[in-house]
């Protein structure tokens, strides 16, 4: 194939929901709060580690707070996603971008999962299944009401899509 003749990989058109950028950053909030609680409250009760164990829990907390600000807004910028009559395509990552690609005739089942936190949010993840030794295709992030949207469309067009899902 020449080079004229390469068919380039587009990105998917769709970001996923402005509201994942909160719910990202809370997510890292928690996660980074347990760990600083635990060290500080250690570094509280054992007297000869207590220097080492709250300058642990400060680092923690910096590195924490510092990927609370940054990685959030930036996942936002590279996440995406579309559905065609032909395929699922997934775009994630920061650093190691990963790419994912479902043909519908591929697609076994589909699934929208609402977690504690994203239903504070309002939002939704949706799951696609596919025989991929790779695992499930997600789309997080996304609005609850355009996931079950999302997840009805799927499920109509891989009813309507011929092949054995295998």
């Amino acid at each position: 194939m020449t080079g004229e003749d390469a068919v380039r990989l587009r990105p998917p058109r769709n970001a996923v929901d402005q509201r994942a950028v909160t719910w990202w950053r809370t997510r890292l909030l928690m996660t980074t709060a347990v760990p600083v609680a635990v060290l500080a409250v250690l570094g509280a009760l054992i007297g000869p580690a207590r220097s080492w164990l709250l300058l642990a829990a400060g680092a923690v907390a910096v590195l924490g707070l510092g990927c609370t600000a940054f990685l959030p807004a930036w996942w936002f910028r590279v996440h995406r996603w579309e559905v065609t009559d032909e395929a699922v395509y997934v775009r994630t990552g920061a650093l190691w971008q990963e790419w994912r690609i479902a043909p519908m005739s591929r697609i076994q089942t589909v699934d929208t999962v609402r977690g504690p936190l994203e239903q504070t949010f309002r939002l939704a993840t949706v799951t696609v299944t596919t025989a991929s030794s790779k695992g499930a295709i997600r789309i997080e992030g996304l609005d609850h009401e355009l996931a079950a949207e999302l997840a009805e469309r799927l499920t109509l067009i891989t009813r309507a899509t011929p092949g054995d899902a295998t």
